[in-house]
C-alpha cells in the first residue's frame, strides 16, 4: 500500500517535497492522474493523486483555493505541482488552504516529465490492487448473487448502503424515486430534506438539470451539492446505463461516511447490477404493457362482444364495466422533434413527452367529471373517463370544460409542442366506447383538415361536418356549394371581397348583425352593407328557413372543400 510518505522515498522521484498538509502524509496512493483542466472535479475519485503544471490556476487565487478544499473533500491523496514552469514557488493562500484541510502539497523537481512520475508510482502502487481486486471481487458476487436470487432494487440498495456506511436513493430516468435506504445514524434524514414519494420526483429540478444527460459526458461518479433548507448536503451521483442508454441513477447522500477508493468501485459495480434490474424490470413491465395494450387495442376498436369476457377483462385492467364512459384523444406534436437525426433518439425522446403528458393527465384527474384511466401509443395520449350510471350524462360543455383547463395545463409545463384533444360523446356502457374513441379521432381529424394549430373540439361541434364528409361524395359536395354559393365565391375570388367570411359570421352570431360586426372589426353599417350585396349576387332575402338552411350547409361543405 502505497502512501504519500512512500512517495517522499522513492529514489527514483529524488528532490519531490511536501510543502502543506503534512497531516494527511499517510494518505493511500491508488492511482495518478494528470489534472489541467477546471472542469475535471467531476471525474476524480478517492486516493488519486494530481499532478500539475499549475497552468489552470497560475492566475487565480480563487480556483486554487477551491482546487484545493475540492480535492480533500473528495478525498485525493494530494497535489503535486511542477516547479519552476509556472510557479517559482508555491502561493501562501494555497499552502494555508493546504495546512486546513490537510491536503498533501508537494513540489516535484522541474526536470521530471509528468508522464514518467505516472509511470514510476503506478509500479510501486500495482501489488496493491490485487488485494483491492480481490476485495471488489467478492462484493460484485454478492451483489450479483442478491439479482439472481431475484432480491430486487431494495435488497441491492441495502447491501450497498451498508457497505458504503451512507443512504442511498435509486432513480429512475426521469429521477423519480424506485427505492432509498436510510441510515439510523445520519445527521441530516433523507425525509427530513426530501419528498420519498414512491414514482415521483425527489430532487429539484436545478440538482438534477445540473447533471449531464449524455451518458458520454459522465466517466465516473460526479459530485453535486444538493441545498435543502439549512443544509448544503453532498451527493455522488453515478448513471444507472447500458451502452449510451441511461437507465436510471444511483445517489449516494455522503452525510456520513467519505467515500473511499473501495466505496467508488462498489458504486460502478452496484450500476452495472442496477441496470440489469432496470432491463428485468422494464421487460416485465413491456409483457404486463402489451397484454394491457391489446385489451384497450380490441375494448377501443369494438372487437369484445361478449359481454362475459368485457366483464373479466374489464376487472382486470381496472375499469368499471357498468360504468358509462367517454373517450378523449390527445394529438402531441413536438415541434422540434423532427432536429433529431437518428430514429431512437426521436422514439426515446417521444415516449419522454408522452409519460409526462400522462402525469400531467393523473394530476389534473381531480377535475375530471369521474374516473379516469389514461395511457399512450407514441404521439397519442387516450383518456378514458368513467361515471357511475346513477349519475347525470356528462354534458358536451362539461367534457370541453375539462379538456380545455388539461390543454392548458399542457401548454404551461410542455413547450414547444402541438396538442389537439378531441372528444367524443358518452354513452351508457362502456361496450360502446369505441363508438366514443372513434368520434374523439374524428373531432383532432376536421380539426386538423381547417388547419387549426392546436385547440380543443368536441365531437358534437364538427359532428355536421363529419356527416356531410363520410356520407357525401366529393363530386356531389362541390355541385350542392357551387349551385347555392357558387356566385358569391367566385365574386370574391374576382374581386378580393371577403363576402363568404361575412356570410359565415352572420349565421356564427345568429343573425344579430351588431355582435358579428363588432367579431370582423368593421362599422355595423358596413355589414348590413354587405349583407344587402349577398343577397343581391344570391338573388335570395335570407328569411326562408329552407333558404337559410341550404346556405348553412353549403357554408360547411365550402371549409371542407377549403373554398373560404
Amino acid at each position: 500500500m502505497l502512501t504519500i510518505k512512500d512517495l517522499l522515498t522513492i529514489q527514483s522521484i529524488d528532490g519531490i517535497k511536501i510543502i502543506a498538509g503534512e497531516q494527511g502524509i499517510n494518505n493511500v496512493i491508488s492511482i495518478v492522474n494528470i489534472m489541467e483542466n477546471p472542469d475535471a472535479f467531476d471525474w476524480l475519485s478517492s486516493n488519486e493523486l494530481l499532478l500539475s503544471t499549475g497552468y489552470i490556476f497560475k492566475d487565480n487565487s480563487e480556483l486554487q483555493n477551491t482546487i484545493i478544499k475540492e480535492l480533500a473533500e473528495i478525498n485525493c491523496s494530494g497535489l503535486c505541482i511542477k516547479m519552476h514552469r509556472y510557479f517559482d514557488q508555491i502561493p501562501q493562500n494555497m499552502i494555508d488552504h493546504a495546512n486546513k484541510y490537510g491536503l498533501p502539497l508537494l513540489a516535484l523537481p522541474f526536470e521530471y516529465t509528468l508522464s514518467k512520475v505516472i509511470a514510476i508510482i503506478n509500479e510501486k502502487a500495482s501489488g496493491r490492487y490485487d488485494l483491492l481486486n480481490r476485495k471488489t471481487l467478492d462484493m460484485h458476487n454478492a451483489l450479483f448473487r442478491i439479482a439472481l436470487e431475484g432480491g430486487g432494487l431494495d435488497r441491492i440498495a441495502s447491501e450497498l448502503s451498508e457497505t458504503i456506511n451512507n443512504p442511498i436513493l435509486i432513480l429512475d430516468q426521469d429521477w423519480h424515486l424506485l427505492h432509498y435506504t436510510e441510515i439510523w445514524h445520519n445527521p441530516i434524514p433523507l425525509d427530513s430534506c426530501l419528498t420519498l414519494s414512491k414514482n415521483r420526483p425527489v430532487f429539484t429540478r436545478d440538482f438534477t438539470e445540473s447533471v449531464p444527460r449524455n451518458i458520454s459526458q459522465i466517466k465516473k461518479s460526479i459530485k453535486r451539492i444538493y441545498h435543502a433548507k439549512d443544509y448544503e448536503v453532498k451527493c455522488r451521483i453515478l448513471p444507472v446505463a447500458v451502452a449510451n442508454h441511461i437507465y436510471g441513477y444511483i445517489v449516494v447522500w455522503q452525510t456520513v461516511w467519505e467515500l473511499t477508493e473501495f466505496d467508488y468501485i462498489v458504486l460502478e459495480q452496484a450500476s452495472t447490477i442496477v441496470a440489469l434490474e432496470r432491463i428485468k424490470a422494464r421487460e416485465i413491465e413491456e409483457v404486463k404493457l402489451k397484454i394491457r395494450q391489446d385489451f384497450f387495442d380490441d375494448l377501443l376498436t369494438g372487437k369484445i362482444t361478449s359481454s362475459d369476457s368485457l366483464q373479466t377483462l374489464c376487472d382486470l385492467h381496472g375499469l368499471q364495466s357498468s360504468y358509462m364512459y367517454f373517450c378523449m384523444v390527445m394529438n402531441i406534436e413536438p415541434i422540434e422533434l423532427e432536429n433529431l437525426e437518428d430514429i431512437i433518439d426521436r422514439k426515446y425522446e417521444l415516449d419522454r413527452i408522452a409519460k409526462k403528458c400522462v402525469d400531467l393527465v393523473y394530476d389534473n384527474s381531480s377535475k375530471a367529471p369521474g374516473e379516469i384511466t389514461c395511457f399512450y401509443r407514441n404521439n397519442r395520449i387516450i383518456i378514458l373517463i368513467g361515471q357511475n350510471e346513477q349519475k347525470p350524462v356528462v354534458s358536451a360543455s362539461e367534457a370541453k370544460q375539462f379538456a380545455n383547463e388539461l390543454y392548458s395545463a399542457l401548454v404551461d409545463k410542455i413547450k414547444k409542442t402541438l396538442f389537439f384533444i378531441g372528444v367524443g360523446r358518452q354513452y351508457k356502457n362502456i361496450a360502446s366506447l369505441h363508438k366514443s374513441f372513434t368520434e374523439a379521432h374524428e373531432a383532432i381529424r376536421l380539426m386538423q383538415k381547417f388547419n387549426s394549430k392546436g385547440e380543443v373540439s368536441h365531437f358534437d361541434d364538427y359532428s355536421v361536418y363529419h356527416f356531410l364528409g363520410s356520407n357525401i361524395k366529393d363530386i356531389e359536395l362541390e355541385d350542392f356549394f357551387l349551385k347555392r354559393l357558387g356566385k358569391l365565391y367566385e365574386h370574391d375570388q374576382e374581386f378580393g371581397t371577403s363576402l363568404m367570411v361575412t356570410l359565415d359570421n352572420y349565421f356564427l352570431y345568429n343573425q344579430n348583425v351588431s355582435e358579428a360586426a363588432k367579431a370582423m372589426f368593421i362599422h355595423r353599417n358596413t355589414f348590413i352593407y354587405r349583407i344587402e350585396k349577398i343577397k343581391e349576387i344570391l338573388n335570395m332575402d335570407l328569411k326562408n328557413s329552407e333558404e337559410l338552411l341550404q346556405i348553412q350547409l353549403a357554408l360547411k361543405i365550402g371549409k371542407l372543400l377549403h373554398k373560404e
